[in-house]
């Protein structure tokens, strides 16, 4: 095998082991909360209400919005048909 053919299988398997980023938010949950600690900003997103995140986050440098990725957040109702 010639060297840099060697080289490129060398660094594919490299990449291939590095960890990857986890999903920071959880598409479950509607709401999240952000908090700010010495070792930068954390986001946590287990909350199903407003109120519930914020009962949390009092008393704490955090803040609660909504989840931008929602499961949930595009489905609407299903329609109602008139029965006969």
């Amino acid at each position: 095998m010639r060297p840099v053919g060697r080289a490129i299988l060398v660094i594919g398997a490299i990449l291939v082991a590095l960890p990857a980023r986890a999903q920071t938010y959880d598409p479950r949950y509607p709401i999240c909360m952000q908090v700010f600690s010495i070792d930068g900003p954390a986001i946590g997103c287990g909350y199903t209400s407003l109120a519930q995140c914020k009962a949390s986050a009092s008393g704490r440098a955090a803040e609660c919005f909504a989840n931008p990725y929602f499961a949930g957040a595009g489905k609407k109702a299903p329609a109602r048909g008139r029965r006969r």
